[in-house]
């Protein structure tokens, strides 16, 4: 016996011990015989509780007997011993533990016998091969036990080998957004644009609607437009913290527009003068100025161009010219160029003389002007958002607004007040 023991490796020993442990484990377990030395029998004093917890996390299981002190079960060597508890698991009939010893091979479990009747299994860092029912069982004939269910939930995970990423796409064409998730409960998917706007969805050729959120794994957009432009949101939830999203850009491609407020600008001489084109491109487009005969104009101490982004596909071009002189009188272009195409705008540009009354159809030519302002503000308020009564100053720009010195406009009105007393004399 000495020589075989001696032959077995470290493992296999260690095995073989844990096989006897086990056997006696099975005798005691199943022992038939049972007497009572006071008179009671054990009970179990407070219910096995149920479990939920998050994989990783650890669980614990307390079981709490009464009057097991008293009562003695047959021993496999002969005589009686104290009767004592197993923990169990029920669906793999394994016995894991007996009193204050570990059966099974599983250095994740413990057990601890505290206050005389309290027994207590610990499992350190579960898995979800973990779950399942765990049996607190007292080996008296017959025998007694109560059981509970290990839950072992896993947080949501986005599985980004299955889930879509950014997308490029024609206007008017369509999208499919996919989003895959693991965790258990199973997780939910739900889409939300990046910016608060509302999602699209087309049903039939005519029927649109828009929502907050989408709840799904797909997310189909059809006849997509310019504004549904943007990053859009998947978010995964299954009531176990934390929720994980992802985060999916939508590119929409299209032909460069451009839009000009005033066609027509004026300014006296030594003056600054404004000139302003919005353009709509995507991708990203090459944005500058020329005058008429294609000069391409740079910015230095006669010319100042700026370009202030509004969206993700739009932005206001502004041409600020340094004290106005004759020679740049006449037309200018805003040009906006992508890989799709090209678009220009035509601004001209004149003097004003304002050393003399004005005459009413100056008068009409400022009314013009206005209409181009309120034209304006529309478009800006197409691309923020808003109504013309809460515009944002940095994009409500009014300095193509013909300025004015305090003599100029006192000396007009002075002429307007004194048209009714040239009247009254004449009659």
């Amino acid at each position: 016996m000495v020589d075989m023991c001696a032959t077995l490796t470290s493992r296999e020993h260690h095995r073989m011990i844990e096989i006897v442990r086990l056997a006696v484990a099975v005798i005691v377990i199943t022992s038939c015989c049972t007497f009572r030395v006071n008179g009671f029998e054990p009970d179990f004093l407070f219910p096995l509780e149920n479990v939920t917890i998050a994989q990783g996390r650890d669980a614990i299981f307390t079981c709490v007997v009464n009057n097991i002190g008293g009562n003695r079960v047959s021993a496999p060597e002969g005589g009686f011993t104290s009767a004592r508890v197993a923990w169990i698991k029920a669906d793999t009939k394994a016995i894991l533990a007996i009193h204050e010893h570990v059966i099974t091979n599983n250095d994740r479990l413990s057990v601890t016998h505290n206050d005389f009747n309290t027994w207590t299994l610990n499992v350190k860092t579960v898995r979800r091969e973990d779950r399942g029912t765990y049996m607190c069982q007292v080996n008296t004939d017959p025998m007694k036990s109560q059981s509970a269910f290990l839950e072992v939930v896993i947080p949501p995970d986005i599985v980004y080998e299955d889930t879509s990423g950014d997308m490029m796409i024609p206007e008017g064409g369509s999208a499919k957004l996919i989003c895959k998730a693991r965790g258990y409960p199973e997780p939910k998917i739900l889409w939300r644009r990046e910016d608060g706007g509302g999602i699209i969805v087309r049903t039939g050729t005519t029927v649109k609607t828009k929502m907050t959120s989408v709840e799904g794994e797909s997310l189909l957009l059809s006849k997509v437009t310019r504004s549904e432009m943007g990053a859009y949101l998947c978010i995964a939830a299954n009531g176990v913290p934390p929720s994980v999203s992802k985060r999916l850009m939508l590119h929409v491609h299209f032909h460069p527009l451009v839009q000009v407020p005033n066609q027509l600008v004026g300014a006296p001489q030594k003056t600054d003068i404004t000139l302003q084109c919005y353009v709509e491109a995507s991708p990203k487009s090459i944005n500058y100025w020329t005058r008429e005969s294609g000069e391409m104009i740079i910015s230095n101490d006669k010319y100042n161009m700026t370009e202030l982004t509004v969206s993700y596909y739009s932005a206001q071009m502004k041409l600020t010219i340094r004290k106005l002189k004759k020679s740049d009188l006449g037309g200018y272009k805003c040009i906006s160029k992508n890989s799709i195409g090209e678009a220009e705008g035509n601004i001209r540009v004149y003097e004003m003389d304002l050393s003399k009354p004005r005459t009413p159809s100056e008068d009409v030519d400022d009314n013009a002007i206005n209409a181009f302002d309120s034209e304006e503000d529309d478009y800006e308020n197409r691309n923020t958002g808003r109504n013309s009564s809460n515009n944002s100053p940095a994009l409500k720009d009014q300095s193509h607004r013909l300025p004015r010195s305090s003599s100029n406009i006192i000396r007009y009105i002075d002429f307007v007040m004194l048209i009714p007393i040239l009247m009254l004399m004449k009659y």
